[in-house]
């Protein structure tokens, strides 16, 4: 391999690592509602990569025309920016909604107890929510094992039955929007000494490298957060989710 190109993967790898380390919009979305919506492990993996191979297949279709074009560096930074900019305020609007809507459904989430005797003389307390049905505590242990199990994307409707959820999909049109700033001027050189063979390469690591650290960062995070999240604080957990989404857009629209 020649000896520039080789430079020009070792430079777009350690971009595509620190851009991506950098902007916890890649991967704290993931993180979040992964938690609240009691993501498997697998569908978490195949929703961050769908995500993150929409975020960079779009910035590289934008640069590919770009450079057919003949447009500069500074035209497509342009317009990345103005799309990070949109990629912003989606964040935004999509976290301010969920998190409204979490806290309204933590609110209704309020558990109490209710005490039982039985013909025996035996005594228990339970307790339950008025989102869900009022269970005797050994068929809501059940219950709750079976929606445990339960791999997909569901939320689970007062009467115990699941729902397909469009949060995914929400995920991925934002990330289309979602620029990948960096990567253009890596694929600018390669480009203008008019080796395409180079640019796909090159554009072949950036897309790789990117998505590798997305995953583990998202699994690494999803698994300490899992350890550390307590019975108390799950009920909120989807206005956790929303609020965390907020918070990177507006980091995102205010260029933190």
């Amino acid at each position: 391999m020649q000896e520039h190109l080789v430079l020009l993967g070792w430079t777009a790898a350690s971009v595509a690592f620190v851009h991506t380390l950098l902007g916890p919009d890649h991967y704290l979305p993931f993180v979040a509602m992964a938690r609240a919506r009691r993501w498997s492990t697998s569908r978490t993996v195949v929703i961050t990569l769908a995500c993150g191979v929409g975020h960079v297949l779009s910035s590289v279709a934008i640069g590919a025309i770009g450079i057919l074009l003949g447009a500069g560096v500074d035209q497509l930074s342009w317009l990345e920016s103005t799309r990070g900019r949109i990629a912003g305020w989606l964040l935004i609007a999509f976290g301010l909604i969920y998190f409204m809507w979490g806290v309204r459904r933590a609110m209704r989430n309020q558990p109490h107890s209710h005490t039982h005797v039985h013909v025996d003389g035996t005594v228990h307390a339970h307790e339950h929510t008025h989102a869900g049905q009022h269970l005797h505590v050994h068929q809501a242990q059940a219950k709750a094992a079976v929606e445990d199990s339960l791999s997909a994307d569901h939320d689970h409707a007062a009467n115990g039955s699941a729902t397909p959820s469009l949060t995914p999909w929400i995920l991925f049109t934002i990330f289309l929007f979602g620029p990948c700033e960096p990567l253009i001027p890596v694929l600018m050189y390669p480009a203008a000494m008019g080796s395409w063979v180079d640019v796909a390469i090159v554009t072949g690591i950036f897309a790789l490298v990117t998505l590798a650290t997305m995953t583990t960062i998202v699994l690494l995070i999803g698994a300490g957060v899992s350890v550390a999240m307590v019975q108390r604080l799950e009920r909120y957990s989807h206005a956790l989710a929303g609020f965390v989404i907020l918070a990177c857009g507006t980091a995102m629209t205010l260029g933190l």
